[in-house]
């Protein structure tokens, strides 16, 4: 009798399992390099060809003060190679100020061109066509989730289907 009992509940459960009744909903989760997305819609635009003017100005003077680091360097070793330990050393003096000089200049650039692109891509309207592109497709797609290549941990998109947060305030009594 027992056997019969257990065979019957055995039966039953992988009857149910196969009608869906304990079939598990599988989380599809959706990826966008924001920073690829972003190149892409601001590619054309006037404060981007703006960024990129700067940017090669700022290489043009960074590549400027280069050469001419390489050329007091070429003068030096020639002071050297004619024992003229005086001028060397001048020279040298001369290279490490410049040297400074463009290591501060370089880091300047570098945080006024990081400013500049923050600004950018905090633009308003890029992030509201980037939202609800992502919805769109996140909806259509089947996506509960979409996150950023970019931000660790960053949720782009959510479907609603998976936000507990009403369930846990209730849990908490609060």
């Amino acid at each position: 009798m027992k056997k019969r009992f257990f065979a019957l509940i055995g039966v039953l459960f992988f009857m149910a399992a196969g009608s869906g009744l304990y079939a598990q909903q599988i989380t599809k989760f959706g990826v966008v390099d924001t920073a690829k997305v972003y190149n892409a819609y601001f590619r054309n635009s006037a404060p981007v060809r703006n960024y990129e003017k700067k940017k090669a100005e700022f290489q043009e003077e960074i590549n400027k003060y280069t050469d001419e680091l390489q050329k007091l360097q070429l003068k030096k070793l020639e002071y050297e190679k004619a024992d003229n330990d005086a001028q060397a050393q001048r020279v040298q003096a001369e290279i490490s100020k410049k040297s400074e000089f463009l290591v501060e200049y370089t880091n300047a650039k570098n945080i006024e061109l990081e400013s500049i692109q923050k600004s950018l891509q905090s633009s308003d309207a890029f992030y509201k066509k980037l939202y609800d592109s992502l919805a769109k497709i996140a909806e259509s797609g089947g996506y509960s989730m979409i996150l950023s290549l970019q931000q660790a941990n960053a949720i782009l998109w959510y479907s609603s289907s998976v936000d507990i947060t009403e369930q846990v305030i209730a849990d908490l009594g609060l």
